[in-house]
């Protein structure tokens, strides 16, 4: 039988539970739904040691730079991010996660993680390589349609 149809949908049925996931951090801690979003790209660019300019979050979430600041204000607010100017470059700002946003995404997400990291180690090496390259190959084709229907 042909796999193909189920495996759409069981993608499209994570994305929908992936949304309301976060959905319901934000909810649960006070925040817009987009300050979830910002607030996983911002830690996801000091975790690979590649921090986001304010620039760079507001063309990773698609908002305007108006959202943008409004959204870094909110988290720069509640404590979660840190505005940090370049020491090469003075006018060119940075952000980070500060320690209440590792510690309030560890609270949340730390039993998920938990759970996940207990499915991933049934899988073999070789099938964890097609899993990463299907799931690489998935999110680059999601990007492109975005793309071709004109979303930043």
């Amino acid at each position: 039988t042909d796999a193909r149809p189920e495996l759409v949908r069981l993608l499209q049925r994570y994305v929908v539970e992936a949304v309301r996931l976060g959905r319901a951090f934000a909810e649960r801690h006070g925040m817009h739904p987009t300050d979830w979003a910002a607030l996983l790209a911002v830690v996801h660019g000091d975790r690979v040691g590649s921090p986001l300019t304010p620039g760079d979050l507001g063309e990773c979430l698609g908002i305007s730079s108006g959202a943008t600041t409004a959204v870094v204000d909110r988290l720069e607010r509640a404590g979660h991010v840190l505005r940090v100017r370049d020491d090469r470059d003075r006018r060119r700002l940075t952000l980070h996660r500060a320690d209440s946003a590792t510690a309030l995404l560890g609270t949340f997400c730390g039993p998920l993680d938990t759970a996940m990291d207990d499915i991933v180690v049934t899988y073999s090496v070789g099938e964890l390589a097609v899993v990463q390259r299907f799931l690489g190959d998935a999110i680059g084709q999601v990007c492109e349609h975005r793309r071709r229907l004109g979303e930043r």
